[in-house]
């Protein structure tokens, strides 16, 4: 126990922990929460980096082509690698894919957002009076 606790006041987490990283799972949230969270960390912090393992590669990679369709980002990095991740059943590591795809805010991101803002705005209203 001793180790783990050393192990885990080492880390450096300036270097492990970026406030616009998005790390993606095929499992735990729809596709849209991430779209959405992609849009809010552009807004705050003119760009976004999508991580994925595995099987969630295909996720980060259909969030960045609904970024870049809908005129939101543009690719500024794509990194392909393999980490050593230890399966606990099998006793060793076992090597998986990584992507990490950095976006940027297009010229006219804030105009579009603003006019989905008030797009939703106006269909709210919409839905108040028919109600």
């Amino acid at each position: 126990m001793e180790g783990i606790t050393e192990g885990v006041n080492n880390i450096n987490i300036t270097d492990s922990y970026k406030k616009n990283r998005i790390q993606v799972s095929n499992t735990k949230k729809p596709l849209f929460f991430y779209v959405n969270l992609a849009k809010r960390y552009m807004q705050q912090h003119n760009e976004v980096e999508l991580s994925a393992l595995g099987m969630a590669i295909a996720t980060v990679v259909t969030v960045a082509e609904i970024l870049k369709n809908n005129g939101l980002a543009v690719e500024k990095k794509i990194t392909t690698s393999t980490v050593d991740i230890k399966d606990d059943s099998r006793g060793r590591p076992v090597q998986k894919a990584k992507i990490e795809i950095v976006l940027g805010k297009t010229a006219n991101f804030d105009e579009l957002m603003a006019a989905a803002a008030a797009e939703d705005g106006e269909n709210g209203d919409a839905e108040e009076q028919n109600a």
